[in-house]
């Protein structure tokens, strides 16, 4: 039923919070090398997602998927995809550049939309084309500013909104997806923390008790979110979750100011109204066809 009930809002608050407040946890794991991080992501999410599977008795789709070549091979992309995000996302945390996480994933929607007008020739309205004119304006600001592009908030956009439009292309359920792209992870984040501690360099290897655990929690902050999202997005209209989205970059830059306190100037001070105005624009779109549904 294309409605919101109370099971989805509960699930989607529940994945938006974890979100949300990730950056303190990736904050406290500063002091780890960001590849070791992504890697203990990839090694303690799998127990999860495989746990979680054999609950619900899907493990036949995940071993099917493996079987299937071409399925395999679009899961190999959205793992590689997901995984670059993932690193990308630390690395913001851990050098001091949450605000421009956050205007990465303000920015990610509204890049998912101008995919479906180059790939799937979806028509934009005005307020979308708008949207999409204020998120590249913003960008040019804050590149004319520092004289480089805003890398690290451009590879979070590209490398989610190819993740989520590749992921439209594999026909699995997203628990048994996640899975599969974590257990195609599995081998190279196993490789390269052997590889980390032949060479002396692996940080678990020396860990206290307190890293360990922050280190064996990284699978559950990252498999438990995609779990409650994807059941959450059962019981909520595609419109309503789409603007409930935009609660976790608004969460990550609060902490950036109020928490972290990085600078907000200059022409942050500019770009990030006009990501605000795309998001409005965004937004109104959304409400508007929703409306045009319901007449």
């Amino acid at each position: 039923m294309n409605e919101d009930t109370p099971r989805g809002f509960a699930f989607a608050l529940g994945a938006f919070a974890i979100w949300g407040i990730l950056p303190f946890y990736f904050r406290a794991l500063g002091h780890v090398p960001t590849p070791e991080v992504v890697a203990h992501r990839v090694v303690w999410a799998v127990p999860v997602a495989l746990g979680w599977l054999l609950w619900l008795g899907r493990t036949a789709d995940l071993r099917m998927a493996i079987r299937t070549p071409r399925m395999l091979g679009m899961a190999m992309v959205t793992a590689a995809l997901i995984s670059l995000n993932w690193g990308t996302y630390v690395w913001l945390i851990q050098s001091g550049q949450a605000m421009d996480a956050a205007l990465g994933y303000y920015i990610n929607p509204i890049f998912s939309v101008f995919l479906g007008a180059i790939f799937l020739g979806e028509r934009l309205s005005a307020r979308q084309w708008g949207a999409v004119g204020l998120a590249i304006a913003a960008v040019l600001v804050l590149t004319i500013e520092a004289g480089s592009l805003p890398m690290g908030a451009l590879v979070l956009v590209f490398s989610w909104g190819g993740y989520a439009f590749f992921k439209r292309a594999l026909p699995i359920g997203p628990n048994q997806g996640f899975a599969l792209e974590a257990l195609i992870l599995l081998p190279f984040a196993l490789g390269f923390m052997a590889w980390q501690a032949g060479q002396g360099q692996l940080f678990a290897a020396r860990a206290g008790a307190l890293d360990w655990a922050l280190l064996l929690g990284c699978g559950f902050i990252t498999a438990v979110p995609l779990i409650l999202y994807a059941n959450g997005a059962k019981g909520l209209r595609l419109s309503t979750i789409a603007i409930a989205g935009y609660s976790i970059p608004t969460i990550i830059f609060l902490i950036s100011v109020l928490a972290f306190k990085e600078p907000f100037e200059g022409a942050r001070l500019i770009a990030f109204p006009m990501i605000w105005a795309a998001m409005a624009l965004y937004i109104s779109e959304v409400l508007r066809r929703r409306r045009a549904a319901q007449a």
